[in-house]
């Protein structure tokens, strides 16, 4: 991969230890304070929010569904069809990512919300890899009012539209503003991955992109 390649600001890089990092805030904030916190968000204290979109033209929340696990994510406008797996925490406190060598799939908190329920459910994905992009590479392209479609084990698709898309620098991270719910009693979806630029130097990414959206619509 090229140097060009590497100082991309769009969420590339060459190795997924940015993700890592992002996922031991995680882990230590949601055992300090829980996933499924009813309180909103306040605005955004640290990040650049580079595309936001308010409630204005935006479909209305639909009314939260039963816990069902979930088996597939879609985003047509990414192209991106991946299995989900479930993951836990590691020996560190950290969420424990896919593996390595399973770029394409993506990684569900599994004690945290089911995608569809009340709360905010966290999905994580790599960006690229040493070699090649990963199932999350194109990520901080999405926009408001796109889709992301969540296949669960009852059958279910939930729909949830994009409202939020942020990237938040390592340098004074606020965890509560990336993986908080932002409206009390809805089912919310977050989707995070690495941005910024990779340092060389650490060997780490500077930021991370976390797109939130909202269930709008349940088919099946």
């Amino acid at each position: 991969m090229s140097d060009e390649e590497q100082g991309r600001t769009t969420g590339t890089g060459r190795i997924v230890t940015g993700l890592a990092w992002a996922l031991l805030l995680l882990g230590l904030w949601l055992w300090g304070r829980g996933v499924t916190d009813g309180e909103r968000s306040p605005a955004p204290a640290t990040g650049d929010v580079f595309a936001v979109g308010g409630l204005a033209g935006l479909p209305r929340a639909q009314r939260p569904l039963g816990d069902a696990v979930p088996q597939r994510v879609d985003i047509p406008a990414l192209g991106v069809q991946a299995p989900v797996v479930a993951r836990g925490l590691d020996a560190q406190g950290a969420v424990d990512p896919p593996p390595y060598d399973q770029p394409g799939v993506v990684g569900w908190y599994g004690a945290g919300p089911k995608p569809g329920a009340p709360g905010a459910a966290l999905l994580v994905g790599h960006v690229d890899t040493e070699t090649r992009p990963a199932v999350f590479y194109q990520l901080s392209t999405l926009k408001p009012g796109q889709t992301v479609r969540v296949f669960r084990a009852d059958g279910k698709v939930a729909e949830f539209t994009v409202d939020d898309v942020r990237v938040l620098p390592r340098e004074g991270f606020d965890a509560g503003q990336a993986y908080g719910p932002r409206e009390p009693g809805r089912a919310e979806l977050r989707l995070i991955t690495c941005g910024g630029t990779f340092d060389r130097a650490t060997r780490s990414y500077t930021a991370n992109v976390v797109v939130s959206s909202y269930l709008t619509k349940t088919t099946g």
